[in-house]
């Protein structure tokens, strides 16, 4: 192969060649310029035309030329590429050299590059490598241009390998299913297609036929509005709820391939994702999962779990703030069989990620304790691809990045390496023309019968994978009967204990009172030893949360065996870790802890949990004005009101001692599965969240943990019908009671009615709902929050409108109203 130039000709060389040049090359070429000279390595050449200018994007190639497969390659060369206009022929040989010399010297034109090669001695058309913004002086001389890619015609012909036929099928799948539903996002998928190819194909254990075979590999797709990729591998693969005709219902109503993945319509699916950075943090808890069931089952010569978590991540994802949370945990942690691929496009919405990303994503890993592997090309270097996994399964110790340098939209001749391809069908004729670019034969939705053999191998192959776990199964229950039958009932069967309620304390109301916070702690302690899948931990507040378990240690790297989660100080990790924990469906229960007031911090990990059916329990404290000291930035007036709205989600603020019992009773049944069974045959799951006290509460006399199922219910009642019903929930039910005792004396009847969840009293039959708020009988909510959603089920509200102050609690509960003389007085305004 002969080259324009020569390997290592020297800046100095050239400006001397072509200086003399220089005034005649500006004039000819109407243009001066700033990017100098530039060089790119060339091995396989095949046929290259012409195309206009597009953005340039400077990417990591070794080969910036499409490679053919059966072309050799005569020497390692380099094309030379120097700013200057779209020529051809000999005026672009001409214009080269000279408009290099003047470029370095003096320019500022953002024409296109042109470079000139040769192929076995025959001429090859010009290329068009797109226009360069100004770059820095480090860089204006570099050994190879980074990039030029965008906007590059391959016309690829000729047959193609398997590889190329798997990884094209999967990118057309998705073209095609963007453009039918004309929404969506093509770029991601056709981009991240090989690394999907190498995965799925050769390197995960999953079985198609049984999508929850406890000892698959999981994946996340963390980069979901490319959930075109995903939806196109389980078709591929054998899956059934995702057909052909699924993949061309795209976004539509009722199908099994929506906008975004959610593990509770696609069977596949194993974590919901769409908001950036959520995948990859779910990733961590998949593998922590892993890591704990490891721990505690595997034995010497008997292993039951050793499956590895698989997450492709985009730019968007290495950005948002719950990601750097997340993967900082998981370097502490060390999780060896946690493998991330950053599709490191460059591209983001806004257009390139110049704009806003400049740090060193790789360093940043690092430090946080991972290992870092780069693939250059990751649009045709599948072998790359091969050996970069080889790498991280053999680093057993961290947690492993592969940055894979990919172009957005790659084949699509004029909107690759651009936002267009991001957030946009491609449309009719840029679909055409990429298939045309990229050899594709096939028409829409059509699958070449050899790409999909390959694919389908996948049955037999993970059919074979799980017959083999069972026969493991099978000699461990001989060697280990006991823990076989804890894996079987709670990893396999997801059955509780019979009898595990009982553990729950009661109290009379002589008892001595605690804090909720107390009764919550109380609760977990009794929980553990009789619940094996229980685990979870604090957002670096367990002495204040009071969640720390007293009969399992830390789960840290080396003692994955352990139940207590070290979450540090970050609540938006911690949530989405929770959810994984939960969605990993394996018999754990999972909580995590904080001030109630930092639910905001993980507000979309909680609102996500609701969304994908995630069992996880919020243990949230310090729920009020009546913390104190702390003053507003910590009193949390709106939060209880506003978690409420989030549907799927049971908000349970408990009165005493009892109902938090209660709270833990609901919390676990809808942790581990409670009423219609979901896509996977079991009963539903549904996450809750515990407002606690951080003052003690007294122990009433009518309260019960059963109770609590029905969200409300009367705690103290009248005789006769009464004149007047008081609502309380947590501290406040108290303040009812004293209230209800100040009217009677004054000759009223009055009913107080507790109701810690308003989400299960809302679910309880119209005539249970009457029988608690009678219709016709005025009735007032006390709660020291903010009123709004109370009117559903009041005349009239007692709460706190406002920020809260700093003082003592009983100071801040007095001067918002919090009193026995403002209740009685609302109350007396209605009768």
């Amino acid at each position: 192969m002969a080259l324009l130039g020569n390997k290592n000709e020297s800046t100095f060389k050239w400006v001397a060649m072509g200086v003399g040049a220089g005034v005649v090359a500006a004039v000819l070429l109407s243009a001066t310029h700033d990017n100098a000279l530039y060089t790119v390595p060339a091995t396989r050449v095949t046929s290259i035309s012409a195309v206009n200018p597009v953005t340039y994007q400077r990417v990591n190639y070794d080969n910036v030329l499409q490679a053919a497969p059966s072309a050799s390659v005569e020497n390692q060369s380099e094309i030379y590429a120097a700013s200057g206009h779209n020529v051809t022929g000999l005026a672009a040989v001409l214009a080269l050299p000279l408009a290099a010399a003047v470029g370095f010297l003096f320019g500022r034109s953002k024409k296109s590059t042109v470079a000139m090669a040769t192929y076995s001695g025959k001429p090859i058309e010009v290329v068009s490598l797109g226009e360069k913004p100004q770059l820095p002086k480090a860089e204006r001389r570099s050994t190879a241009l980074q990039g030029a890619h965008a906007g590059l015609i391959i016309n690829r012909t000729g047959p193609m390998t398997d590889d190329e036929l798997c990884v094209n099928t999967i990118r057309f799948l998705a073209v095609d299913g963007v453009n039918k539903a004309n929404s969506g996002h093509p770029g991601a998928p056709m981009g991240q297609a090989p690394i999907a190819h190498v995965l799925w194909n050769e390197e995960m254990k999953y079985n198609p036929k049984n999508p929850y075979f406890v000892n698959r590999d999981r994946f996340v797709l963390s980069s979901g509005h490319g959930c075109m990729l995903q939806y196109a591998l389980l078709h591929l693969t054998g899956y059934d709820d995702v057909t052909l005709d699924q993949l061309k219902s795209f976004r539509q109503w009722g199908s099994k391939t929506p906008g975004h993945p959610e593990n509770f319509e696609t069977r596949g699916v194993e974590v919901t994702t769409g908001p950036l950075g959520m995948g990859i943090s779910n990733a961590v808890g998949l593998a922590a999962a892993e890591a704990h069931l490891a721990a505690v089952y595997n034995k010497p010569g008997h292993t039951l779990i050793d499956h590895y978590t698989y997450t492709i991540a985009g730019d968007g994802c290495f950005q948002e703030g719950i990601s750097h949370e997340a993967c900082s945990y998981a370097g502490h942690l060390k999780l060896g069989k946690l493998i991330a691929f950053y599709d490191d496009n460059n591209i983001t919405i806004d257009g390139e990620t110049s704009l806003s990303f400049t740090e060193d994503v790789a360093k940043r890993y690092e430090a946080y304790g991972w290992q870092v592997l780069k693939v250059a090309d990751g649009n045709t270097d599948v072998n790359g691809i091969r050996k970069a996994i080889a790498q991280a399964k053999a680093e057993k110790n961290k947690p492993t990045l592969i940055m894979v340098k990919t172009v957005i939209g790659y084949g699509a001749p004029t909107k690759a390496n651009s936002h267009d391809a991001h957030g946009a069908p491609l449309g009719k004729d840029e679909a055409a023309a990429a298939r045309k670019n990229l050899g594709w034969e096939f028409g829409e939705f059509e699958i070449p019968e050899q790409a999909l053999n390959t694919f389908r191998q996948a049955i037999p192959r993970g059919a074979a994978v799980e017959a083999e776990w069972n026969k493991r199964f099978e000699a461990y229950k001989q060697a280990y009967p006991e823990l076989a039958k804890q894996f079987q009932d709670t990893v396999l069967d997801n059955k509780l204990p019979e009898g595990w309620e009982k553990a729950l304390p009661t109290y009379k109301a002589e008892d001595k009172a605690f804090a909720t916070r107390i009764n919550s702690q109380k609760c977990i302690n009794a929980l553990a030893p009789v619940l094996p899948g229980f685990m979870g931990g604090s957002a670096d507040l367990a002495p204040s949360n009071m969640t720390l378990m007293e009969c399992t240690g830390d789960f840290l790297a080396g003692q994955y065996e352990n139940r207590n989660f070290r979450f540090g100080v970050r609540e938006f990790g911690m949530g989405a870790v929770a959810n994984a924990l939960a969605l990993h469906k394996s018999g754990i229960i999972p909580y995590c802890a904080t001030f109630l007031i930092f639910s905001d911090y993980m507000r979309n990990a909680i609102r996500i949990a609701a969304l994908s059916q995630a069992g996880t329990i919020f243990v949230m404290t310090h729920d009020s004005v009546a913390l104190g000291e702390d003053g507003p930035t910590h009193q949390p007036v709106e939060i209880i009101a506003s978690l409420r709205l989030i549907p799927q989600l049971a908000v349970v603020r408990p009165c005493d001692g009892n109902e938090t019992s209660g709270a833990y009773k609901m919390a676990v049944l809808r942790s581990n599965g409670i009423g219609k069974p979901g896509i996977s045959g079991r009963p539903k799951t549904f996450p809750t969240l515990l407002a606690l006290s951080r003052q003690v509460l007294p122990n009433q006399k009518g309260s019960s943990i059963d109770a609590v199922a029905k969200g409300g219910y009367t705690i103290q009642d009248c005789e006769g019908k009464p004149d007047l019903i008081l609502i309380g929930t947590g501290s406040e039910v108290q303040l009812c009671i004293e209230s209800a005792a100040a009217l009677a004396k004054e000759g009223k009847k009055v009913r107080v009615v507790s109701m810690p969840c308003t989400e299960f009293f809302d679910e309880q039959p119209k005539e249970y709902r009457d029988s608690v708020l009678i219709p016709g009988v005025p009735a007032v909510s006390v709660e020291a929050g903010v009123t709004a959603g109370w009117q559903k089920y009041s005349h009239a509200q007692v709460g706190i409108d406002s920020f809260g102050a700093s003082a003592p609690g009983d100071k801040c509960m007095k001067e918002f109203g919090m009193t026995v003389e403002n209740v009685v007085a609302t109350a007396k305004s209605l009768l």
